[in-house]
């Protein structure tokens, strides 16, 4: 089985996805975490992420096993993840990746859900059951905060979000795999919902999908 999951930043797909994952034994992939890696290898090797050329390059050679996860959930990651996700050649780079752990989970899984922003309408298409988790700005820039705060991060409310519209608009306005909801998705709004009540309402609509 693959799950679908796409949503714009700290909508909670990344949260859901995990527990999804767990409730019906599925492999979890996180897309962003990709992108967020050829961002920072791209700024490591002293390039820039909005540079096609630098971004490219770090996608081909990248290797995953050489960041840590504090590494890839900085804020400046997901700013350098949203540079390089624009540019097509990076995105068609890590489509192989994603696609091939879609078909081919680890052994002992019964699938794999996969998160990100073109999931069900680029990378798994044809994905048994597509969600796509959205919220409100205000609701997902206190998330954001809160998740700084709670890590001992500084930071300034504004810049943040500043930051998550300057991410929104690249992540909808891009030429290639923009974030739009696939035409099949089943859209879950959490601005309202606790993440158990949110997981809820994901679990039971995933469980509508097995039983077919």
């Amino acid at each position: 089985m693959i799950v679908a999951i796409d949503g714009p930043a700290a909508a909670g797909k990344g949260t859901l996805a995990r527990r999804l994952a767990e409730a019906f034994n599925l492999a979890y992939l996180d897309t962003g975490s990709l992108y967020r890696a050829t961002g920072v290898a791209t700024l490591r090797a002293g390039g820039d992420p909005a540079v096609e050329a630098d971004a490219v390059k770090a996608a081909k050679a990248l290797d995953t096993t050489t960041f840590s996860p504090a590494d890839l959930r900085t804020e400046q990651a997901g700013t350098a993840a949203s540079q390089v996700a624009f540019i097509p050649a990076v995105r068609a780079a890590l489509l192989d990746f994603q696609r091939n752990f879609a078909k081919n989970p680890p052994p002992g899984s019964s699938g794999a859900v996969l998160d990100g922003r073109d999931i069900g309408t680029v990378v798994c298409p044809d994905a048994d059951a597509k969600l796509f988790i959205t919220a409100s700005l205000e609701a997902r820039v206190q998330r954001r905060v809160k998740e700084l705060r709670d890590k001992g991060e500084s930071f300034i409310e504004a810049r943040v979000r500043a930051d998550m519209e300057a991410r929104d608009a690249r992540d909808q306005d891009r030429s290639v795999a923009p974030l739009v909801p696939a035409q099949d998705a089943w859209i879950l709004d959490t601005t309202a919902l606790t993440a158990d009540e949110a997981f809820a309402q994901a679990k039971a609509f995933i469980a509508s999908k097995v039983k077919r």
